[in-house]
C-alpha cells in the first residue's frame, strides 16, 4: 500500500506496509502514482508531455529499484499475524488509578461529569488502592517496568492517600522485582511546593491540564464555584513545575473545541510561555454539545495542523523548538508490531480502577455497567471482555484495513468507537480524519528537518 501526499513544498511517499518515507521529485512522485496500474512504455505515454523520455525511464528504474529493495510496493505481511494476537498471553502493565471522582473544577466538556463519573462522587482509600498495585505486581508476569496513573477527577484532593500507596509500592517493588514509573494527572489547582517536591522525587511524569490562551483555558475550565480564572491560578505554578522538572518527563495537555478552532495558536501560545513539551487534542463530545467537533470544521482544523507543522519546522531550525504529542512519530523503529496492530492494550495490559475498586478496559468506560471487569477483591471475572479487546485490531476493523495511518494510530480509541457507534470494532470517523492529517504533518516535519 502507498500513500502519496504533498506538503509544504514536499512530495511524500510512505509505503505502509514496510514503513519507508521518500521525499522524491515531481517526476518520481507521478511515476510512483502510475506504477502499480501501467507499465513502463504506458507510463512514458502519460508523461511525455511533462518529461523528457530519458528521465522518464531513469526515474522509472530507480522506482523498481525501492521496489526491488522493499521499500515500495511491499507486501503485507502482518494481517497473518494479527490473527494471533487474540490468543497471545497478555499481562496487566498499567493501571488507571481513578483516586479522586470529585473535583474542583467544572470542565464542560468532561467526559467524567465533572469528576463524579454520573454521580458517584468518592475518593480512593488507601486500602483499595493498595490491592490494586498488589493485583498488578502478580498480574504483571515477569514485566519488570509498570506504569500507575492517578487520575481523577481532580488526585490532588486525595493526595495523602496518593503519598502513602507511593511508599507501599516503593515497599513491595524489591520482593517481586518490579519498578513502578507512577504519573500525576492535575488541574494545578491545589498545587503547592510540598506536592511538587514529592511528584518530582517519585513520579516519572506529570500532566498538566491547560487548554491554552487564557480566554479559551477558562471558557471550557471554569472553578467549580464559577469564580475566578483557573488559567491565572495555575499558569505559573505549572510554569514552575516544567522548569523544576528540566522542561522534561512533563507535559502540558490541552483540549480544544468548536469553539477554538484556531488552537494552533492555542499550543503556540503555551510553547512562548517556556513549554517544551505540549499536547493539544481535539475534544471528543456527542453532536449535540455545542462544543462538539463537526465534520464541517474539519478544512479549518487541517489549515491549523499545517501552519502549526510549518511554525515547529522554523522554530527547530532557528534552536527554539518545542514537542508537540500528535506529531512526535518514530519513522526508525516505533512501537512492537503488537502494538502497531492492536494499540493502547486497553482490556487486557491496561485497566481502569474506580475508587471503590472495580476494574474498567479504560477511564472512559468508567460508570458503564457493560464494561465492569471485576474488582481488586475479585479480580477479573469477565476474561470475555479482555477477549473482546484482545481480538480489537487494525484488521478486525475492516475501516482501517485500508488506511494508510493504521500502523501509526493502531485502530484508534475503542472507547470512541463504542461512544459514537456502540462497538468497539468500529471507528470514529472524524477523529480518523484528524489523525491522518496528524501523519501527514508529523512525517513532513521529519522530512523538513533532514532538509539541512
Amino acid at each position: 500500500m502507498i500513500h502519496q501526499y504533498k506538503n509544504n513544498g514536499y512530495n511524500i511517499v510512505m509505503d505502509v506496509n514496510s514503513g519507508a518515507v521518500h521525499v522524491v521529485d515531481e517526476l518520481v512522485y507521478d511515476i510512483i502514482g502510475l506504477y502499480e496500474q501501467s507499465g513502463l512504455e504506458e507510463i512514458i505515454d502519460a508523461l511525455e508531455h511533462r518529461y523528457p523520455e530519458r528521465d522518464i525511464r531513469e526515474a522509472y528504474l530507480e522506482v523498481e529499484m525501492l521496489r526491488e529493495a522493499g521499500q515500495l510496493f511491499t507486501p503485507d505481511i502482518y494481517e497473518p499475524y494479527a490473527e494471533t494476537l487474540k490468543d497471545r498471553q497478555t499481562v496487566v502493565k498499567a493501571l488507571c488509578l481513578h483516586i479522586a471522582h470529585d473535583c474542583n473544577l467544572a470542565c464542560r466538556y468532561c467526559f467524567a461529569g465533572e469528576g463524579e463519573y454520573h454521580g458517584r462522587k468518592a475518593m480512593m482509600s488507601f486500602e483499595v488502592g493498595r490491592k490494586a498495585l498488589d493485583f498488578l505486581a502478580a498480574n504483571s508476569g515477569t514485566r519488570k517496568n509498570l506504569e500507575v496513573d492517578f487520575f481523577g477527577g481532580e488526585p490532588t484532593m486525595n493526595f495523602e492517600v496518593v503519598k502513602q500507596l507511593v511508599e507501599y509500592g516503593r515497599s513491595i517493588e524489591e520482593a517481586n522485582n518490579k519498578k513502578f514509573r507512577f504519573t500525576l494527572t492535575t488541574n494545578g489547582l491545589l498545587l503547592n511546593d510540598e506536592i511538587l517536591d514529592f511528584a518530582n522525587r517519585e513520579m516519572s511524569n506529570i500532566v498538566l491540564s491547560i487548554d491554552g490562551r487564557k480566554e479559551v483555558n477558562d471558557r471550557m475550565r471554569p472553578a467549580r464555584n464559577g469564580q475566578g480564572s483557573s488559567y491565572d491560578i495555575i499558569m505559573p505554578k505549572f510554569k514552575q513545575v516544567a522548569s523544576s522538572r528540566g522542561q522534561k518527563n512533563y507535559y502540558v495537555r490541552g483540549t480544544f473545541t468548536h469553539h477554538n478552532l484556531d488552537f494552533a495558536n492555542d499550543v503556540l501560545h503555551l510553547a512562548d510561555e517556556g513549554f517544551e513539551q505540549i499536547s493539544v487534542e481535539p475534544v471528543v463530545a456527542q453532536p449535540s454539545d455545542d462544543y462538539a467537533i463537526r465534520k464541517e470544521d474539519l478544512p479549518v482544523i487541517f489549515e491549523q495542523y499545517d501552519k502549526l507543522a510549518k511554525e515547529i519546522v522554523r522554530r527547530k531550525k532557528a534552536g527554539k523548538g518545542f514537542n508537540f504529542f500528535h506529531f512526535m512519530i518514530d519513522l526508525d523503529g516505533g512501537p512492537c508490531i503488537a502494538k502497531r496492530l492492536s494499540g493502547c492494550g486497553s482490556g487486557c495490559e491496561y485497566l481502569a480502577v474506580t475508587p471503590w475498586g472495580d476494574f474498567y478496559p479504560c477511564h472512559q468506560f468508567v460508570g458503564n455497567e457493560k464494561f465492569r471487569m471485576g474488582s481488586v477483591d475479585e479480580g477479573i471475572v469477565r476474561t470475555d471482555i479482555s477477549d473482546q479487546f484482545r481480538d480489537n485490531n487494525v484488521y478486525s476493523k475492516e475501516k482501517c484495513k485500508q488506511c494508510f495511518a493504521k500502523f501509526y494510530c493502531s485502530g484508534g480509541c475503542a472507547a470512541n468507537a463504542y461512544n459514537f457507534n456502540g462497538d468497539i470494532k468500529s471507528v470514529y470517523e472524524t477523529g480518523c480524519e484528524m489523525q491522518r492529517k496528524r501523519v501527514e504533518c508529523a512525517i513532513m516535519i521529519k522530512a523538513a528537518m533532514a532538509d539541512n
